[in-house]
């Protein structure tokens, strides 16, 4: 389900901005809007968790094999849900 969100007291001349730069690229004002929220909220510069780690893994040098020791040596039980009773 997607949540729906109502903007008020739009000044005429950004609503006016916005329905331009919509038809520059080729969207509705909608869907331009959604792409300039999602911009604003998820820039692409954000730092990803996967990326993250294999960064730290290559830094030390982390190689295939070593990778596969450590594989083979978790624990592999699944995790037990939070209780808060």
């Amino acid at each position: 389900m997607m949540a729906i969100l109502t903007v008020r007291n739009v000044a005429d001349d950004v609503h006016r901005a916005l329905r331009v730069r919509a038809a520059e690229h080729g969207r509705s004002t909608e869907a331009e809007v959604r792409e300039i929220l999602t911009a604003a909220v998820k820039p692409q510069s954000r730092v990803r968790m996967g990326d993250a780690l294999a960064a730290i893994g290559r830094e030390v040098g982390l190689i295939d094999e070593e990778f596969v020791v450590f594989e083979s040596v978790r624990d592999k039980t699944p995790a037990k849900p939070v209780s808060f009773e």
